[in-house]
């Protein structure tokens, strides 16, 4: 018969209870702050409800009442360096972290009129869920995006468990400052079992990071109970299976809460890495809006009635009235002045109309400000030093691609201490998996960080890095298919990131990653990733054809305070071509095509290692094409200056990629120029591309997947045929 051991955790995993003398330890000063802030959070969240039965919140409105308490009391032991990222059900905890910054003992709870800072706390607030243009995100955020960077809050999150992989990055920056301060990650049961949470704990663990994950385990999402997500509904178990201390507290008492977030502060300003927390609470309405969850039927009155009878308000005020802190009517004075104080706002906010209420007009954002600070307007590469190779004025020699990607990372690497790059075997291997990051491991080796395979977390913990600020991470991702798994991070949350949030909020993060057409990895790892890309406004793109153009545009793109993809290409890794030697600190602008070969019969758009194809070809079939190197990809950066001025001279266009006609980028692009300059154009735009599939890993299915030289001249020729003109059949083969 086997012989069985029981294993231990290697953290603790305990429940965690409030007793007297925690109260007298905390005091009356705090906990009165915390009662203060909880009235009107409560008042705010009442408020709320009221004007979402009038039909003045535009959306889903999360009322947070019930679980208010367990977010007063999370955040009373942080400071205002102390940062935090919420849900989508996020009001409690955005205004719980707000106030601590705004009135953290600077009125008296219990008889001073709420000071200036409280009201315009409330004003923009309401105003933002309501989406006016006085909002924190001037309207664009809402009820589920609600960001104020110098009180902490760094932004709630519609994206159930998307804002985990953020906050794990503003830890990491938090880290490597050094300053002791810490993060909090709020979201609910129903984000457990999303990807993103355990790569982000095992992120977090492996890196000894000083975040804590606050579960609000309500125990439903939406109207699925958590018996029906999980096995195992003590959420904090999650904790043992990555050596990450958990408590499960009590999460109508604000007091134990207080208890056990002391606790995790405790752990991570001491270094320990993170801790999670699960709070047992409940929330007192439907998934939306201020009616109950039993008039859907999912739950009942009985258990609601249960839940209500420990409401976190109230039993606060008994807890302060037994030890005579507090007095009834001292109580109702703090009720009144929150209600009062809501009043107030919804005076300046709405106007009376008829038996209801309505909008100000006059504070709702101008429609023509919809796409202002879609992306950033590039000031920060005022008095930068562009230089064309054919302007270049220092010594090059002829490079290998690749190693020239390498060079200029440690160049930018060595001057300036802020960059770091991460990404899967990136410090082994002699500089990853081609040599990109060659050497970098050596003079860089706490800049040069592997990760584990997560891209979701990974992805998403470089955004908050950005986000936070500080640090300007560079991130590879091995190959382009793999940001599928990595997609809420990369196109719901770092592109839309300045856009939602107000267009202030820089993100300033550099994304490399390949294509490897041609190599036989097959359809899951041959993806050309620009058309993709191109469909989310916050990315911008670049793809470098020469090791010169590569230089330029990396410096560019890590000087950029938006989100760069920059796409390389293995075909050109192991080719030559001149290079700067020494000078490594010029800029190519984005948004700057290049004439790579002049001609006058027909124009082509293309780019990386595309681009020698083309000019290959027109001089193997005698035709005087002009080849345009659009190096910048994104919408805002095509160059329709140059683009224009080819078209014109040409009156014919071809859109030459080597990818499939799926997830094409050559589709918008193609769009764009017959709705710019169709009357230029002699005969429709002819596009050059792969087929309809993906690429096979046999090699002579995979040659027939995308386009080649043979292609392109047989496109040449057609188009040539088109203008009237017939070719030598031997220039076309």
């Amino acid at each position: 018969m086997a012989k069985t051991i029981d294993l231990k955790p290697g953290a603790p995993w305990q429940e965690v209870r409030a007793t007297a003398q925690d109260w007298e330890s905390i005091g009356a000063d705090e906990i009165k702050r915390m009662h203060s802030h909880l009235h009107l959070v409560r008042a705010f969240e009442e408020t709320v409800a009221e004007l979402d039965g009038l039909g003045l919140i535009h959306g889903p409105a999360h009322i947070s009442i019930g679980q208010d308490g367990g977010a007063i009391g999370a955040i009373a032991p942080l400071r205002a360096g102390d940062q935090i990222t919420g849900s989508h059900r996020g009001h409690h905890q955005f205004l719980a972290k707000a106030l601590k910054f705004v009135d953290d003992g600077a009125s008296d709870p219990l008889g001073a009129p709420l000071g200036e800072p409280v009201s315009a706390l409330l004003y923009k607030t309401l105003a933002e869920i309501l989406g006016l243009a006085d909002g924190f995100c001037k309207g664009r955020g809402g009820s589920m995006h609600l960001r104020w960077e110098e009180a902490g809050a760094l932004g709630t999150n519609a994206i159930v468990g998307g804002g985990v992989p953020l906050a794990n990055g503003v830890a990491w920056a938090k880290k490597r400052k050094g300053q002791g301060d810490c993060v909090f990650t709020f979201f609910g049961d129903g984000a457990v079992n999303i990807g993103a949470i355990p790569e982000s704990i095992n992120l977090a663990a492996l890196w000894d990071l000083p975040i804590c994950f606050f579960i609000e385990n309500n125990g439903y999402a939406v109207s699925t109970t958590i018996e029906e997500e999980t096995r195992e509904i003590r959420l904090s178990s999650r904790g043992l299976a990555y050596a990450v201390p958990a408590f499960r507290v009590d999460g109508m008492d604000p007091v134990a809460v207080r208890v056990a977030s002391q606790k995790a502060v405790d752990i991570m300003r001491a270094g320990k890495g993170p801790v999670i927390i699960e709070a047992e609470l409940y929330r007192f309405f439907h998934h939306g809006g201020g009616i109950a969850g039993s008039a859907f039927g999912y739950r009942s009155k009985e258990e609601e009635a249960k839940w209500r009878a420990r409401d976190p308000l109230p039993s606060l005020t008994r807890g302060m009235i037994d030890r005579k802190w507090l007095s009834e009517d001292a109580d109702g004075e703090m009720r009144a002045r929150a209600k009062g104080a809501m009043e107030q706002v919804v005076e300046k906010l709405t106007e009376k109309d008829g038996n209801t209420r309505k909008i100000i007009p006059a504070l709702w954002p101008a429609p023509e400000n919809q796409d202002r600070g879609l992306r950033g307007d590039l000031s920060e590469f005022a008095g930068a030093r562009f230089v064309e190779q054919d302007q270049f004025t220092g010594e090059l020699a002829e490079a290998r691609f690749v190693d020239v990607v390498a060079k200029v990372m440690g160049r930018r690497m060595e001057e300036d201490e802020r960059i770091f790059c991460l990404g899967e075997d990136i410090h082994r291997l002699k500089g990853g998996t081609n040599g990109a990051t060659k050497g970098l491991a050596d003079r860089f080796p706490d800049r040069i960080i592997p990760t584990p395979i997560a891209e979701q977390g990974f992805c998403g913990l470089a955004g908050g890095v950005a986000m936070e600020g500080t640090y300007r991470p560079v991130v590879e991702l091995m190959y382009p298919d793999f940001a599928l798994v990595a997609a809420d991070q990369l196109f719901n949350q770092i592109a839309k990131a300045r856009h939602m949030f107000g267009g202030e909020t820089d993100m300033p993060l550099v994304l490399r990653t390949k294509i490897a057409i041609g190599t036989g990895y097959g359809s899951q790892h041959s993806m050309d990733p620009a058309g993709l890309y191109a469909q989310w406004p916050g990315w911008r793109i670049v793809a470098p054809s020469t090791p010169y153009d590569y230089v330029g545009l990396m410096n560019s793109a890590l000087k950029c305070e938006d989100p760069v993809l920059v796409i390389e290409h293995v075909e050109l890794y192991n080719q030559t071509a001149p290079a700067p030697v020494d000078d490594l600190d010029y800029f190519i602008p984005l948004g700057k095509a290049r004439v790579a070969r002049p001609g006058t019969q027909f124009t082509v758009l293309t780019y990386l290692s595309m681009t020698g194809k083309a000019i290959a070809a027109a001089e193997e079939m005698g035709l005087d094409v002009e080849v345009i190197d659009l190096r910048s990809l994104d919408r805002a950066g095509l160059d329709w200056d140059t683009i224009g001025a080819s078209i014109e001279k040409t009156n014919n266009v071809v859109v030459l990629e080597q990818g499939s006609l799926t997830v094409s980028y050559g589709a918008m692009l193609t769009d764009e120029i017959q709705r710019r300059f169709f009357d230029h154009l002699d005969q429709p735009v002819k596009r050059i591309m792969g087929g309809e599939s993906a690429s096979s890993v046999s090699k002579v299915l995979e040659r027939a997947a995308f386009a080649g030289i043979e292609e392109i001249r047989a496109g040449y020729a057609e188009i040539m045929a088109d203008k009237g003109y017939r070719l030598d059949a031997r220039a076309a083969e």
